[in-house]
């Protein structure tokens, strides 16, 4: 989505600038010369320039400072989040960032354990990931037989009961879901042995200064944090709080208000 984010602003810019220029130079020229070369009508790029600015403006302040939508491109979320979800992604909640560069110039508060976020990858910075925080600066992760452990504290599971998948989702069907407690906070996670993935994903992680541990809820079949590391703080994007819709081969509205736990 970047090249998006680029091209809004690009855009913002370019129609920001004119607007400006019209009413310092511009306008007073077309004035001056009214009636002797023209009828001193706005030139067209000057009448689409302010018939678009605000409206540019106003949807680059709001993606940019206020919440963006993102639709969920894989399987490494569920239960919590399926393919083709449309969420809202809180970008004040972690402080305030320029778009393009990502860089924050206002800091409003830090990932807290077991929140899901939307960030991108140190190995693919083009791209926009999300997973759930697990680990926290200083924290000392641990992964063995399915479990998670929080300095040394293995996390408590509660069994549901075997999980029926939908549309992508329907590989899943079969999987294990159980209801995973990170502190005083719970949301649901698969775990299903056996999967064509690269597996044993275990071991013993300590997170250091500024940045995080992230995994899917999709335990085995996810990409994250256990495979290709650390998510650095200035790589989030923002807090995942709401889903609006889904589109996985047809429109539901049935998720439209679901909050993300």
């Amino acid at each position: 989505m970047r090249w998006f984010e680029i091209a809004l602003v690009a855009l913002t810019l370019a129609s920001g600038l004119i607007w400006l220029l019209d009413k310092l130079v511009l306008a007073r020229r077309r004035a001056d010369y009214r009636g002797l070369l023209d009828d001193g009508s706005e030139p067209w790029y000057v009448d689409y320039a302010k018939a678009f600015f605000p409206v540019l403006l106003a949807v680059l302040v709001l993606r940019s400072f206020i919440a963006e939508p993102f639709r969920i491109p894989s399987n490494s979320m569920m239960p919590t989040l399926l393919t083709g979800d449309f969420i809202l992604v809180n970008k004040f909640a972690y402080g305030l960032r320029l778009p393009i560069t990502n860089k924050k110039v206002v800091g409003l508060g830090e990932p807290q354990r077991g929140d899901v976020v939307v960030f991108r990858p140190p190995h693919h910075p083009d791209q926009d990931w999300i997973k759930r925080v697990m680990g926290l600066p200083g924290d000392r992760i641990g992964y063995r037989d399915n479990q998670v452990f929080v300095n040394g504290t293995p996390m408590v599971y509660e069994e549901i009961g075997p999980y029926e998948g939908r549309g992508n989702g329907s590989e899943m069907t079969g999987a294990t879901e159980l209801r995973e407690h990170v502190g005083n906070r719970t949301h649901l996670v698969l775990e299903r042995t056996g999967l064509p993935f690269r597996d044993p994903a275990e071991g013993e992680w300590t997170v250091p200064e500024g940045q995080y541990f992230v995994m899917g809820d999709n335990r085995d079949n996810s990409e994250d944090s256990r495979y290709w590391g650390y998510l650095p703080e200035e790589n989030l994007r923002g807090k995942a709080f709401l889903i609006w819709m889904n589109f996985d081969g047809g429109v539901d509205f049935s998720r439209v208000g679901e909050r993300i736990r």
